[in-house]
C-alpha cells in the first residue's frame, strides 16, 4: 500500500521488515516473494540494475523449494528490469523462462498467495516489457491478453500499457479509445502509481503532437478525475506494473 501511494521510503522499510520475518520463519518462498516485490519497486524508481539483481536473488533464494509459479513471477520481474535497460535479448530470455515455468505449474502445489499470478498476469508483464523495448505490436498482442476482469487495478495498468503501445505503433485513434476505457476503470481507484501511467501516456502523446483525434480525446478525458489529477501534480517516476 505504501508503494502504491509512492511513499517509497516507508515501503522499503516494510519490505525489509517482511523479509526479516520471512527469514526468521524459514519461509524461503515468501522471502523470495518479498525480494521480487522489492525488484518491482526498484524498476518503478528507475534503479534497473538493482531491480534485476533483486529478482535474481529471489530466484536463487528459493531454488531448493521453488515452485513453477514463483519462478515464473521472479523471471518476469527480471525481464521487466532488463527491458528498461534496453537489453532485448536478455529480457526475451527471461520472459521465455517465465512462460516455460508457468506452463509446468500444478496449482495444488503452489502457495495460495501466489495464485493470482496466471497467464493474464504474465501477459501483462510481457506487454510492459515489449512496450519498453519499443516492440509496439508485440506489446499490443500481449496487452490484449492481459485483462483478467477480476482485478480492476491490474486491468487499469494493462489497459494503459495497451493504449501506450497503440500510440507507439502509430494507431492514435485506437490509443485514445483504449485510454478512455482505462480512465473509466480508474474512476474506481486511488493510486499514485496509476497516475504515473497516465503521466507517461500524456508524455507520449505530447511527443506525437497535436491532432484532431488527440484534441477530442483530451476534451473527453477532462471528465475523469484521474486525468485531471495528472495536470495538477508533479510528474511521478516511470510506470512499471
Amino acid at each position: 500500500m505504501s508503494y502504491d501511494a509512492c511513499h517509497h521510503g516507508l515501503a522499503q522499510r516494510y519490505f525489509l521488515q517482511a523479509l526479516r520475518l520471512a527469514q526468521d520463519a524459514n519461509d524461503r518462498r515468501f522471502a523470495g516473494s518479498v525480494l521480487s516485490a522489492m525488484s518491482h519497486q526498484a524498476t518503478f524508481l528507475g534503479h534497473y540494475t538493482e531491480a534485476a539483481t533483486l529478482a535474481r536473488a529471489a530466484l536463487m533464494g528459493i531454488s531448493p523449494v521453488a515452485t513453477p509459479t514463483l519462478r515464473a513471477q521472479f523471471h518476469a520481474m527480471e525481464a521487466r528490469a532488463l527491458a528498461r535497460t534496453g537489453d532485448v535479448r536478455a529480457c526475451e530470455a527471461a520472459l521465455s523462462a517465465a512462460t516455460r515455468a508457468l506452463e509446468s505449474r500444478n496449482n495444488g502445489d503452489e502457495p495460495e498467495w501466489i495464485s493470482y499470478f496466471d497467464e493474464a498476469e504474465l501477459a501483462a508483464e510481457a506487454a510492459h516489457c515489449f512496450r519498453d523495448v519499443n516492440s509496439a505490436r508485440q506489446a499490443v498482442a500481449h496487452a490484449e491478453n492481459a485483462m483478467s476482469g477480476s482485478h480492476v487495478r491490474s486491468d487499469f495498468f494493462a489497459t494503459m500499457v495497451l493504449a501506450d503501445a497503440h500510440l507507439r505503433a502509430g494507431d492514435i485513434e485506437e490509443a485514445c479509445r483504449v485510454a478512455l476505457d482505462a480512465l473509466e476503470l480508474g474512476e474506481q481507484l486511488k493510486s499514485a502509481r496509476c497516475l504515473s501511467y497516465l503521466s507517461e501516456f500524456r508524455s507520449s502523446m505530447a511527443r506525437v503532437g497535436g491532432s484532431p483525434v488527440i484534441r477530442t480525446f483530451e476534451e473527453e478525458a477532462q471528465e475523469y478525475i484521474m486525468w485531471v489529477a495528472t495536470t495538477t501534480r508533479p510528474p511521478l517516476p516511470n510506470s512499471d506494473f
